[in-house]
């Protein structure tokens, strides 16, 4: 049910954020035909003469984006998305977007300086008739004349004129979008334009298709990370059904001896275990539905891979969806009582209704395990398969099965040599040759707690390795004393293009008593490929780039007359840039940013780990980026303080300084290394809390499996337990024997464990996060913490045997040494 639940809940909430991402994109771009967009920023907008002007277009309608904050008059930032556009022709393209006064409003408001249209997100964000929008460190003030349609985030629609004029931006554009006449060819319309440098076609889904692209990975790695309830419920079910077919024992046979042949006992039995399943199945979608709302409700649509922030969608329920994860769980709960009813029917009538039970079963299956592992290692070094890391999936599903294979080969190895050394101590020699002897039973046994710990331990370490890798990478791009900056880090994207800190204020800055050093960083957005997202560029000093950055490798000298640049590990999948090469498409990029014809060669230097962004960075010195483009303003500034010198005192001199030149001293955020650091790393922890939740039910589910297998063998070994009883043995002792068995059973189950989580992990650091997510990390194995979980799980089974075992020793143990005479 839980797996079923998980799976379901995490399904729901990705399909219902892509769908109303996918809405929200539609109802602002509209329904053209085709969109001409800018690579970064914005173009000439004599591009739209000449589209408007082309026979083939119906409808050509231009269109400003960008991106800033909305201040309210208490001084509340809102991220906000601007549209300036021409109403007249986008009514028929863009319908969402088109604005509707308020009934109050002036009359021409739509096409004046001043106001603004707001969808229902900035609406409730920004209940006031006015407000500030921020351009650089100014503000300038705007009334709210109506609203739009358009869904999704926060959101404000103007003249595209007015926009022109507060933004700075006379004579730009962001896009046109035309619709053609019927029957026009796209291809030959593109060509025809002889689009300028700088300026893409795309087509109008490109942006959702995109996103769900790039998201998929991280949705279907969710999806697996859920479907581990699914793994060790299959377990719970086997231990149920085991202790069923136990306690049943006698029935079964008896059925036999009536005529029950052993095919039927083993269709009873899977009779039993679907409806189970089916049970089970049925709640696990009902919980995952409420879980899901719950999710929506309270979380939004992002489950922290930052794909859907700022979407916060309503519950859309699949119904085949749901009979998938439903035919999921029957099938788990098919699987895990595939054995019980194995048992069942291999049952030997005449001697389970003697309490006899059946004979241990022969061990085999040693090669198999070995073949397991051995196509376990091959399927982790295959490529992903369309961006999703299916064969290192199945790697680490074959490393589980086969290594619970080997268990009973492991309890020979280790307990053949340990018996000898117990020999003459009586408890612990009866411990010892119980899972020595009927080792194929021990390894049954202690199954669920090899699979539910091999996977906690992966993702201990998993996670341990992921917080290792930022933390250093942290430590090295946070070099300075403090940090200055204007548009938030979680603010909207392309928001540095509008949000920025101007030269003359980088200068009052540098030149504020305790200020030792200052070093400014440019950020913007640049769409190198129409079918990706866009990539961020930053322009930084750079100085030693091997002590600068966080490098993988080192650093290559630059070329004569080449510029260096250092890409992420996501620009090396995503793009193909290899180190050592010239990056093309960079160079057509600065083309349109610099509208220079002559080309530049970007020489890719080194790589250098991202973990903030999925889609790709390119970081280049930001003289080189100044000389290209012209562009000196900046978004963020690093300030390395005087010995001696005040943080606080520093911070309250810079916004004096913000106030003095610019008026806007309360737009100002500072934040110190430590501070970044550490909430950083508070919402690394909170991301990956579920992680430890999974960990704990799936340890749980393991201890009951053992506390399911010990109790069923204490119901067919009550003779043997009367027996020791007549010998001499007291009720303490039986128990001590029973708690022995299962310290020695678990110990087995803690080392298979570790060394399968330990080699499950390798896949998941090495192979399945860089398939993913674009990005490596080091391994890290918290020993400590690995230890104490294996002593945990240890002593957990030994109380478990215990306590399972606790009715071994009573007198209906003794008593049934007369069953059969």
């Amino acid at each position: 049910m839980l797996g079923v639940a998980l799976a379901f809940s995490v399904h729901l909430i990705n399909a219902s954020a892509l769908s109303e991402f996918s809405q929200a994109v539609r109802s602002v771009n509209g329904q053209p035909d085709l969109e001409l967009r800018a690579v970064q920023g914005s173009f000439d907008e004599k591009l739209f003469e000449e589209v408007a002007q082309n026979p083939l277009v119906t409808v050509a309608s231009p269109v400003l984006e960008l991106a800033s904050y909305g201040t309210t008059p208490d001084g509340k930032r809102t991220p906000l998305r601007i549209v300036g556009l021409d109403p007249l022709a986008a009514a028929p393209v863009s319908p969402a977007l088109m604005p509707v006064a308020s009934t109050d409003a002036e009359r021409f408001s739509i096409f004046s300086p001043g106001f603004v249209f707001l969808n229902p997100a900035a609406r409730q964000a920004l209940p006031d008739a006015a407000f500030k929008l921020q351009s650089g460190l100014q503000l300038h003030e705007v009334r709210v004349a109506g609203t739009v349609s358009a869904g999704g985030a926060a959101l404000a629609v103007m003249d595209i004129a007015a926009a022109q004029d507060l933004f700075g931006r006379q004579g730009q554009l962001s896009r046109i979008d035309v619709r053609l006449k019927a029957g026009a060819d796209r291809a030959a319309f593109i060509q025809s334009l002889r689009l300028p440098p700088g300026v893409t076609a795309a087509e109008p889904g490109d942006a959702a298709q995109r996103v769900s692209n790039l998201s998929r990975a991280y949705r279907v790695n969710l999806t697996v990370l859920a479907l581990v309830a699914l793994f060790t419920g299959a377990f719970l079910v086997f231990s149920v059904l085991s202790l069923s077919v136990a306690k049943r024992a006698q029935q079964f046979a008896l059925l036999g001896v009536l005529g029950l042949t052993g095919r039927e006992r083993l269709a009873l039995v899977m009779l039993e275990s679907g409806v189970l399943g089916l049970i089970g199945s049925v709640l696990g979608i009902a919980l995952g539905t409420a879980l899901a709302a719950l999710a929506l409700k309270l979380l939004g649509g992002d489950l922290g891979g930052g794909y859907f922030a700022g979407v916060a969608p309503g519950l859309q329920w699949e119904t085949w969806a749901a009979l998938l994860y439903g035919g999921l769980g029957v099938a788990a709960s098919l699987v895990g009582g595939w054995w019980p009813a194995r048992a069942a029917q291999k049952l030997p009538p005449a001697q389970t209704l003697k309490g006899l039970g059946a004979a241990p079963a022969a061990g085999k299956g040693r090669f198999v395990s070995l073949a397991m592992v051995a196509a376990a290692v091959l399927l982790a070094f295959t490529p992903p398969i369309g961006g999703i890391p299916l064969a290192a999936y199945f790697s680490v599903g074959l490393l589980l099965v086969g290594g619970i294979t080997a268990l009973p080969g492991l309890i020979a190895l280790l307990y053949d040599r340990l018996s000898p050394l117990v020999a003459h101590r009586l408890l612990p020699l009866l411990a010892v040759e119980r899972a020595r002897r009927v080792r194929e039973s021990a390894a049954v046994a202690v199954s669920g707690v090899v699979a539910s710990l091999s996977l906690a331990v992966a993702l201990t370490v998993m996670v341990a390795s992921f917080r290792d890798s930022v933390t250093n990478w942290l430590d090295v791009l946070l070099p300075a004393d403090l940090y200055v900056r204007t548009a938030a880090p979680t603010g909207p994207a392309g928001a540095g293009d509008t949000v920025y800190l101007t030269p003359a204020f980088v200068q009052a800055v540098a030149a504020v008593p305790g200020v030792q050093r200052v070093s400014a960083q440019r950020a913007t957005q640049l769409a190198l490929d129409p079918a990706k997202p866009a990539i961020t560029l930053i322009a930084r000093e750079i100085g030693d780039p091997a002590t600068a950055l966080p490098l993988v490798g080192k650093p290559l000298p630059v070329p004569p007359g080449h510029i260096g640049i250092y890409v992420s590990e996501a620009m090396v999948d995503l793009y193909g840039a290899q180190p050592g090469t010239v990056f093309t498409p960079l160079s057509a990029a600065f083309r349109s940013l610099s509208g220079r014809t002559a080309k530049t060669d970007f020489y890719v230097a080194g790589i250098w780990r991202d973990y903030a962004r999925q889609f790709g960075a390119v970081i280049m010195e930001r003289a080189d980026f100044e000389r290209l483009t012209g562009e000196t303003a900046v978004n963020d500034l690093a300030l390395s303080l005087a010995p001696g010198a005040s943080g606080p005192s520093v911070e309250q001199a810079v916004r004096r300084a913000a106030d003095q030149f610019e008026g806007a001293g309360s737009l100002i955020e500072f934040a110190s290394a430590s501070q970044i650091r550490a909430i950083s790393l508070k919402i690394f922890d909170r991301s990956f809390a579920v992680t430890y939740w999974l960990q704990g039910v799936a340890i749980a589910i393991g201890l009951f499996g053992v506390a399911a297998s010990f109790s069923a063998q204490v119901l067919a070994r009550r003779k043997e337990f009367g027996l020791l009883a007549h010998l001499g043995l007291t009720r303490r002792q039986i128990l001590a024997v029973v708690a022995g068995e299962g310290a020695a059973w678990t110990l087995i189950g803690s080392i298979a464990g570790l060394a399968l989580g330990l080699a499950v992990s390798v896949v998941l650091v090495h192979v399945v996060n860089p398939q993913s997510f674009h990005w490596t990390m080091d391994l890290v194995l918290p020993w400590m913490r690995l230890v104490l979980l294996c002593a945990a799980v240890v002593a957990a089974g030994t109380v478990t045997a215990w306590l399972a075992g606790r009715a071994a020793a009573g007198k209906d143990a003794v008593l049934a040494v007369k069953e059969d005479w």
